[in-house]
């Protein structure tokens, strides 16, 4: 029996309550007539794939975009939402995805931005401000000091800042969006025991993830959301994890990771130094796992040349020297950076100049751009990769998070790479694009491509890896074969409990 409460169950009043919105950008409906309905004290997922509307909700609740139509009411009231502010007044806050704090600020500072207790004579009270941010901190259990600048806390940190930055103002509705994409086990483990604090205390929560696992974990109910419209809302304790991923994609999704079929392939890549030395066979998939902070992503920026690296590199037997991306670029090695947003794609530009940026040079004619040559590599792309777009034409940043993560990935393989470094390729992505993107991987390794894949999600490695190696305090600390690793070990390993074979 789940531990969560069923007082919401119990009751017929909704705290909030959504009617037949609809909102169209240009080229697209982004809802088309959708209801949705939170009870007090309740934890209501919200799923779907990219694109499927909840951020575009999200964002209409958070005060962010106006519907077209359709009604929103709280306790049984309708309001309207001229800007975030407005939303905030009426107790909606928001934990967007991208973090939007103040690195040179407190933590105290960023909690309370723009409310800080104030003297007389205008100053602020800087006593008042720490005892209060003190208070917040409690709701977490967080011993940490309220005067800690944020710039020096980890990402899974400044995350928890966030969340109390937005449960500070006291909210009525707390909207969650991939609140757990950054944190590790144990961090998520925390996150869930406040969320099950907050929802005793009486505030509703709208969690919004792609990991479906967590849904169970945390949420009473669940809405589904596909193509803009609503599919159906239902207890969490009534579905199976099968039955949403059927819901959200339309269709059931068999072999999610694609077949292992490596045929071993002569060594591609090899890197010898102190710390780590592995190699790379031609068609092989190998994961790379460990916790946060064990290497992983500097490895991966290291061997792509954006960081120094030390020991020797070999490409099919000979040594090359990597000093920046351009030499790995011409050494056709690729890095699928973990981070799209800031340090892969240029969001303000076509899907056609972003596929083309780093191969830009097989353009050129004469000292002269062939634009047709760009329209059509980049068509190619959008075909061939399922990028759901009105044309090669569109802006990469109004695209879905699945459609960019694909849009990224075929930037890098225009170059024609030998080795992909693909760092964290499905985060932020619903399971349907995951599906895509492992397949789209199965089949470069196919056609002889080395890939090294970097990832935080077990299920990921074990599901794609021919090789596992487990990285711990920036040194390999393991390795095993991808068909027999468990969970498991790969976990003892990373947390040198374990040794890997």
């Amino acid at each position: 029996m789940s531990d969560r409460s069923d007082k919401s169950d119990r009751s017929d009043s909704h705290v909030l309550e959504v009617q037949e919105i609809v909102k169209t950008f240009p080229g697209v409906r982004a809802l088309d007539n959708v209801s949705f309905e939170l009870r007090p004290g309740e934890v209501h997922a919200l799923v779907g794939e990219n694109g499927a509307g909840k951020s575009t909700l999200m964002h209409i609740l958070g005060g962010v975009y106006p519907a077209d139509s359709g009604r929103i009411l709280m306790d049984g009231q309708e309001v309207r939402f001229a800007d975030p502010r407005s939303a905030a007044l009426h107790g909606i806050s928001v934990v967007f995805q991208e973090l939007s704090l103040s690195e040179n600020l407190s933590i105290a500072e960023n909690i309370f931005a723009n409310r800080q207790p104030i003297m007389f004579g205008g100053f602020v009270d800087w006593d008042e401000l720490y005892s209060q941010a003190g208070g917040t901190l409690n709701l977490f259990k967080w011993d940490i000091e309220p005067e800690t600048p944020v710039g020096e806390l980890s990402t899974a940190e400044q995350q928890v800042v966030e969340i109390l930055k937005a449960v500070a103002r006291e909210p009525r509705v707390l909207i969650l969006d991939e609140p757990t994409s950054s944190l590790t086990a144990v961090e998520i483990e925390m996150l869930f025991t406040n969320i099950r604090r907050l929802r005793e205390q009486g505030l509703s929560i709208i969690y919004i993830s792609h990991h479906l696992s967590e849904v169970f974990q945390i949420a009473d109910r669940v809405t589904v959301l596909r193509d803009g419209k609503l599919v159906e809302t239902c207890h969490v304790s009534d579905v199976t994890e099968e039955d949403l991923i059927k819901k959200m994609v339309g269709r059931e999704l068999a072999d999610m990771y694609g077949i292992r079929a490596f045929l071993a392939g002569k060594e591609r890549f090899r890197l010898e130094s102190r710390d780590i030395s592995f190699a790379v066979r031609a068609g092989e998939i190998v994961g790379i796992a460990g916790l946060a902070g064990a290497g992983r992503t500097e490895l991966g920026r290291a061997i792509f040349g954006c960081e120094p690296l030390t020991g020797r590199v070999f490409l099919d037997g000979k040594p090359i020297f990597i000093r920046s991306p351009e030499d790995a670029i011409a050494n056709k090695i690729a890095y699928m950076t973990e981070d799209r947003k800031d340090d892969g794609l240029f969001l303000d530009m076509t899907i056609r100049e972003n596929t083309a940026a780093p191969s830009l040079q097989e353009f050129g004619r004469m000292g002269w751009m062939d634009e047709k040559a760009v329209t059509k590599f980049s068509e190619e792309f959008c075909e061939k990769f399922n990028i759901v777009t009105p044309s090669a034409w569109q802006t990469v940043g109004l695209l879905s998070g699945g459609n960019q993560q694909k849009v990224l990935l075929s930037m890098w393989i225009g170059i024609r790479p030998l080795l992909l470094i693909a760092d964290e390729p499905t985060r932020g992505v619903d399971v349907g694009a995951k599906s895509e993107i492992y397949h789209l991987l199965r089949k470069l390794a196919s056609e002889g491509v080395a890939i090294i894949l970097i990832s935080s999600d077990l299920q990921e490695i074990l599901g794609m890896s021919d090789r596992i190696l487990v990285m711990r305090s920036g040194r390999l600390a393991g390795e095993f074969a991808g068909a027999e690793a468990t969970e498991e070990e790969v976990i003892a390993c990373a947390t040198g409990v374990g040794a890997g074979v």
